[in-house]
């Protein structure tokens, strides 16, 4: 592991090029050591020879940049002075973290920590929190946090009328300050039994059809620099698919003759194979991007390097168009924010409505909590249910269809037959 005369100048540029992540070794502080890691975050650890274990291991002293090479080089000394002093050089600094680490500093290690980074949605958890919450609050020891100071975080958000958004950044807050607990920077939750703000709970919103044809009209212009990602949100309203299996979607998944589009078990969320009938409307959407795709990729919504889509640059796309401004009080859609998901929750929602079975719903959705529960569905009901599910999403199609044109649906509710 590299070994050196760490300077302010070399760990402002240092990389972690042929490697997960590089240790670099302070010569002038002993067991000094700056972390980094092959995404550009950089952290500083104290690396020293634990009493109890007889083994190597590493007390964590925070993160670059907001802990400096010279007060990085102090912290290391002092953890040198406790453990000669017979304690564990840890367990003082967790104990002292509270009164010493900012918000700003919980942040950067809370979305380090290798369990966070399974996490799908840890791209924009790490977002709200560093867009929404540390200009406010970041400079503000983990200490002295109180509820009036998310308060402010959250009334600041909801000023800006994005009530989704302040009811998001509040829950990841307190998913943090809990984590901080659980991780002995906190001997509690400055925030617990706080009111949660925003004018819905998740899994409430759905859009209504003035919504969807507002929607379906100013798309070309609220995401005017991606057409891809147009064409992502018209799916995920269309087939009720989640997005990163929408975005993903390959050539080779789909069987434009049968109208089929298969998903293998890697890329569902619950590890199984699930096919997607396609109604005409996905079918037109989807024949779009394969023209403008071309047959270099076999990604349907190509990125730059080739690959599909990243889910995560349609999210951020919606993000930036539901942002407000005194032209556009309720940002680029003209109408109260929504998420990608909650095109998914419209659907499900409409194809109940319009009298669609629940098992048949719970299908199209890939729900196997129920179309495989019970010993009847899960070991003695084979049947794939594809054609009660291409009834449905037609059936969808032509309401979705109607809805957008402003005309009556002529739609006949799904029956069960006798």
């Amino acid at each position: 592991m590299p070994r050196l005369a760490l300077t302010d100048r070399f760990v402002a540029g240092a990389k972690s090029e042929n490697a997960p992540q590089t240790d670099y070794f302070d010569a002038k502080t002993p067991g000094l050591a700056l972390r980094v890691t092959k995404g550009g975050h950089k952290a500083w650890t104290y690396i020293f020879t634990a009493y109890d274990t007889g083994k190597r291991t590493r007390a964590s002293l925070g993160t670059y940049p907001a802990l400096p090479l010279a007060a990085a080089r102090t912290k290391a000394a002092e953890a040198r002075a406790h453990l000669h002093d017979g304690a564990d050089p840890r367990v003082v600094l967790n104990r002292r973290g509270a009164a010493e680490i900012t918000v700003a500093e919980l942040v950067a290690r809370y979305c380090s920590d290798p369990d966070k980074a399974k996490l799908r949605s840890l791209h924009e958890i790490k977002r709200r929190l560093v867009v929404n919450a540390l200009p406010t609050i970041g400079h503000i020891p983990l200490a002295k946090l109180t509820k009036p100071d998310v308060r402010d975080v959250t009334n600041k958000i909801l000023r800006r009328g994005a009530r989704t958004q302040a009811w998001h950044t509040h829950k990841d807050l307190n998913t943090m300050l809990n984590w901080a607990v659980s991780n002995d920077f906190l001997a509690h939750n400055p925030i617990e039994g706080m009111e949660v703000p925003g004018g819905f709970t998740a899994g409430e919103r759905t859009l209504s059809a003035a919504e969807m044809q507002a929607l379906w009209r100013v798309l070309p212009t609220a995401l005017a620099k991606s057409k891809a990602c147009q064409r992502v949100v018209k799916l995920c309203l269309i087939t009720g698919q989640r997005l990163g299996e929408v975005a993903g979607m390959t050539r080779s998944e789909l069987d434009l003759e049968k109208r089929l589009w298969s998903l293998p078990g890697a890329r569902t969320k619950n590890k199984h194979q699930h096919a997607v009938p396609l109604s005409d409307m996905a079918l037109a959407v989807i024949r779009e991007a394969l023209a403008d795709a071309g047959k270099v990729s076999n990604a349907v919504f190509p990125a730059e390097d080739g690959g599909s889509l990243d889910a995560h640059v349609v999210t951020r796309a919606v993000a930036r168009a539901h942002e407000t401004s005194k032209e556009r009080p309720k940002g680029r859609f003209g109408f109260n924010e929504w998420s990608v998901h909650d095109l998914r929750r419209t659907c499900l929602s409409g194809l109940a409505e319009l009298g669609v079975e629940p098992h048949v719903i719970a299908h199209v959705a890939n729900h196997r909590s129920l179309t495989k529960s019970g010993v009847t569905f899960a070991h003695y009901v084979q049947h794939s249910y594809e054609p009660e599910k291409r009834r449905a999403l037609d059936l969808w199609a032509d309401r979705l269809q109607a809805i957008i044109e402003k005309r009556g649906a002529a739609v006949v509710p799904m029956r069960r037959k006798r």
